[in-house]
């Protein structure tokens, strides 16, 4: 009997926690949240660059409606105005592509169509002749807290994730193991950026709202990313919930 009444117990036990997990979860899918601290936290945006935010962008035909829906612009301006205000560092990662890269041998179909119209392209590694306004620029509304000296900008990631670049080491270098990641595109550089990041064993929380993806016919890569985002990372929240924690700093 004694032995009955403890199995009964036991289940009553695990039930009650079931349901209060289960109440904690969206969709079935854990929320683990990330606990931002001061010192080891920054933010880290992808590829804000004119050819993905810009309406004279060469990908605007695809991401704009994304773009102007989540408001993506203005928020990722106010996550890099609260990030300065707040003393958060920032880390860039962007992405250029220089004559050596169109002479590939092999490529994935995106590759081929960003080298075909000659997205986020730059005459050389260390000229930025032409640069100015090209759509490989910063959007002109982010110069300000990109080139004030104290923004860390990346070497370059060439596809689509940081595997390609530094920024894991500058991650590590300046003690970060918490990122705030935003930026463009959802689905491709944000997202590989989101599954490295958690691979090297950073939490990650990703603003939903800062970020876009391109909507063609019968595909939403920004829905798509979505779901990966909330099966991935530490913590998916809005630019508002986002910039409410970064201010508790």
């Amino acid at each position: 009997m004694k032995h009955t009444t403890s199995k009964l117990m036991l289940s009553v036990s695990i039930l009650f926690a079931s349901t209060a997990f289960a109440q904690k979860q969206e969709s079935g899918i854990p929320d683990p949240g990330m606990a931002m601290s001061k010192g080891n936290t920054a933010v880290v945006i992808t590829d804000p660059q004119n050819d993905f935010l810009s309406p004279d962008g060469v990908t605007w035909g695809v991401v704009g409606k994304s773009v102007k829906e989540n408001n993506t612009v203005e928020n990722l301006d106010t996550l890099f105005k609260t990030a300065k205000t707040n003393d958060i560092p920032v880390f860039v990662s962007p992405h250029y592509y220089y004559p050596h890269d169109h002479k590939w041998e092999h490529e994935g179909s995106l590759e081929v169509l960003m080298h075909s119209i000659k997205m986020f392209d730059r005459v050389s590694p260390l000229s930025v002749k032409g640069f100015e306004g090209s759509g490989a620029d910063w959007l002109e509304q982010y110069k300000k807290y990109i080139d004030d000296g104290e923004t860390v900008v990346t070497s370059p990631h060439k596809v689509y994730g940081p595997e390609t670049n530094d920024l894991v080491l500058q991650l590590r270098k300046r003690g970060i193991d918490k990122i705030i990641l935003a930026g463009m595109s959802s689905n491709l550089c944000t997202e590989s950026h989101l599954r490295e990041l958690m691979e090297q064993g950073f939490e990650v929380q990703v603003v939903s709202d800062a970020t876009a993806g391109a909507i063609l016919p019968g595909a939403n890569a920004y829905e798509a990313s979505l779901v990966n985002f909330k099966m991935i990372a530490n913590a998916v929240r809005t630019t508002k919930e986002t910039v409410a924690q970064m201010k508790k700093l």
